[in-house]
């Protein structure tokens, strides 16, 4: 796959790693359309506090349950809210100060909904948006009820071109119970959402009692994910292979120089299906080479812009990942899966 330089760039500073969102305590107010772009965690026309990642117990009995969080801001409770964050993310960011934000930031909004939850490695990641769509809450809690993260923000929304569905109906990419880390039409369930080149993509992951991994977490072998096939989602011809990109390791450390990885490319006459993050070594396709929809094409990896095994999967209207509009999927099943639910795929 090749791409300019620049766009190299912008995609490293804009390809959320699975778990980016969860690994700073931040604050965001202020028209923003993404945080923490590449690991930094400045922010455009906004506000950012930023606080380390270690969690501190909470209190035994937390006064205020994940749920509630949205009807608390609303409420005006930010006492309560605040005496929850851990106690590096209240070194970061008054009481004051906090309520002030969120006062600026419910103006106007009568309720939030619960959009999506998601558990994933002993942390409770939830999402609100607001009546109209134009506001979200993101926060991630520890497993003691402590807020270990939170953003707040305005978001923005492609409803032309989130409607426009492919023509093809795909398969899922994969066999068995995977789960939605990102996808959805908002940059809280999908960050990828920002980026027109990756807007629908899927970034999937397999999990067990909330966790992706049993022993190590810094070897792959222990990702659930890992060794998984990939198939091929719908008839097609493979037009882009890459397969030598060493799976990174520890887990965590990230390859930013070939963001895709391993990488299988199908054109299922004029939309492109990616299939990305595979195995070293695993990819069984050539270009040149048909392929039958569910034909195995290769295993998960763990290569590339990447922090954990997961499959990075979208469509597009080119060949070229950077230079090409992602399109919604149409699923042959008639779903439209999003953060933190199941897909079963048998």
């Amino acid at each position: 796959m090749t791409t300019n330089t620049k766009r190299v760039k912008e995609i490293n500073r804009s390809k959320k790693r699975i778990m980016t969102v969860v690994l700073v305590a931040s604050i965001m107010l202020g028209t923003l359309s993404a945080c923490g772009n590449g690991g930094d965690n400045k922010m455009k026309d906004g506000q950012s506090m930023t606080g380390e990642t270690t969690v501190t117990p909470a209190s035994e009995h937390a006064a205020m349950q994940p749920e509630e969080l949205a009807d608390f801001m609303l409420s005006g409770k930010h006492e309560t809210i605040y005496k929850q964050f851990s106690t590096e993310f209240q070194a970061q960011v008054s009481q004051a100060d906090f309520a002030a934000m969120s006062v600026s930031f419910i103006t106007g909004v009568d309720a939030f909904r619960s959009s999506s939850s998601l558990l994933h490695n002993e942390m409770d990641i939830r999402v609100w948006l607001s009546s109209e769509g134009d506001k979200g809450i993101l926060a991630a809690f520890g497993d003691d009820g402590e807020i270990i993260g939170l953003q707040i923000q305005d978001l923005v929304t492609y409803p032309d071109t989130d409607d426009n569905m492919t023509q093809t109906a795909f398969d899922f990419p994969f066999q068995g119970e995977w789960l939605v880390f990102w996808g959805g039409t908002n940059v809280f369930q999908n960050y990828h959402y920002e980026l027109a080149s990756q807007r629908y993509a899927y970034d999937l992951i397999q999990a067990k009692d909330g966790k992706s991994y049993a022993g190590d977490p810094s070897l792959n072998e222990s990702y659930f994910a890992f060794g998984q096939e990939a198939l091929a989602p719908a008839d097609g011809t493979v037009v882009s292979v890459i397969n030598d990109i060493v799976d990174n390791e520890p887990v965590g450390v990230a390859n930013e120089k070939v963001p895709a990885g391993n990488l299988v490319v199908i054109d299922h006459g004029g939309e492109f299906s990616y299939l990305a993050h595979l195995k070293k070594g695993s990819v069984t396709v050539q270009p040149g080479d048909k392929v039958e929809r569910g034909e195995v094409i290769g295993q998960i990896g763990n290569s590339g812009n990447s922090s954990e095994p997961h499959l990075h999967f979208q469509v597009s209207g080119g060949s070229n990942l950077f230079e090409s509009e992602a399109i919604t999927v149409q699923w042959k099943d008639g779903s439209q899966p999003i953060q933190g639910e199941f897909i079963n795929a048998d």
